[in-house]
């Protein structure tokens, strides 16, 4: 009967149960048995062992501490997004600072891509591990912090605090952002939500439905479409709201990629921003000031998002230790640009 997944497993162990040495479980648990003439039979007996055992590929990473890879996983799942290219940068600049090399991957908003990527990282015996998650499955996520393997989740978290996370204050800025707008006479606002269950959304329409609260306004659940943070998403839903509700006077993007949708539609629409819609959105990117109508934007500070994120897992990894405080929330900004025409 294997021992319990809570009791750490040694190498040794391992090696002793298939009746090898440890270095040789070291090989074939690397995946490096072929390179290292292993038997394909010798290879199976260890992995049948270490299964039995239950011990997994982060468990071999610190049983190699004293060979130390430097090396850092990083899972974005969406690396050619603007927002998450940037904090790939940051943290990578962060972890070169300190030696280390990153090893950065896209799980493309899939879950099953996001759990296969985490296994992988983990056979290449990285020390530690930066992952924005795409939904709310958090299993996998949190038996790597059962394991100790230095994690760190970004942007988008789980209710479970005990998962060390840094994201940015999403209730505060999408209240701004509905307060920006409120202000300047709107009350028949369209939302282009991203991906509902995640994290940021939630918390996003947490805030939207303060500020109605504060204006003594009801909140319009059909005014919510969308569900996902990228450009398609954005054109699909806008267009919807313009089409079905044609009193919409204003429209919260609640990403920079919503927002270009939007804009798409809003042509075809025949509707010019700002002077027939106002428009205002959660990420600013570089070039939201040079749109025909430059936008009001909720900017997150994409730079300490990266850099604190890459600080806390350092820390772990240096420490052996998660940090004493597990969430941490960035402040954002309300960058005031001419997207927002004032009515009534």
């Amino acid at each position: 009967m294997g021992k319990s997944a809570n009791k750490s497993v040694t190498l040794k162990e391992v090696a002793e149960a298939a009746g090898v040495s440890v270095s040789t479980a070291s090989r074939a648990l690397s995946g490096k048995a072929e390179a290292c003439r292993i038997s394909s039979a010798t290879e199976q007996t260890v992995l049948d062992a270490a299964k039995k055992l239950q011990f997994s590929p982060s468990l071999l990473a610190r049983s190699l501490r004293s060979q130390q890879t430097k090396l850092l996983g990083v899972v974005l799942p969406n690396v050619a997004n603007p927002f998450f290219a940037a904090i790939a940068r940051e943290i990578t600049l962060a972890a070169e600072a300190d030696g280390y090399s990153v090893l950065l991957t896209d799980s493309q908003e899939n879950i099953a891509v996001e759990v296969r990527l985490v296994e992988q990282l983990q056979a290449r015996q990285i020390e530690g591990l930066v992952v924005c998650p795409v939904g709310m499955e958090e299993a996998h996520l949190c038996q790597l912090a059962r394991q100790k393997l230095p994690l760190v989740l970004i942007d988008r978290g789980f209710a479970n605090k005990d998962l060390v996370t840094v994201t940015s204050d999403h209730r505060s800025g999408a209240s701004m952002a509905m307060n920006e707008l409120l202000e300047a006479g709107h009350r028949t606002i369209g939302v282009l939500q991203g991906m509902p269950e995640t994290l940021p959304n939630r918390e996003r329409l947490t805030g939207l439905k303060e500020s109605l609260e504060s204006y003594g306004l009801d909140f319009d659940p059909s005014l919510i479409v969308g569900h996902h943070f990228d450009e398609a998403s954005g054109y699909q839903a806008a267009l919807h709201l313009l089409s079905t509700r044609p009193e919409i006077t204003a429209l919260f993007a609640f990403s920079n990629q919503n927002a270009l949708g939007a804009l798409r539609a809003a042509a075809e629409r025949g509707r010019s921003i700002p002077e027939d819609l106002s428009l205002i959105a959660f990420d600013d990117f570089p070039f939201a000031a040079y749109l025909a109508a430059p936008l009001t934007s909720v900017r997150q500070d994409v730079k300490q998002l990266g850099q604190v994120a890459a600080r806390l897992l350092l820390e772990q990894i240096r420490s052996s230790q998660s940090p004493k405080q597990n969430q941490y929330r960035i402040p954002v900004q309300l960058i005031k640009r001419s997207s927002i025409t004032k009515i009534g």
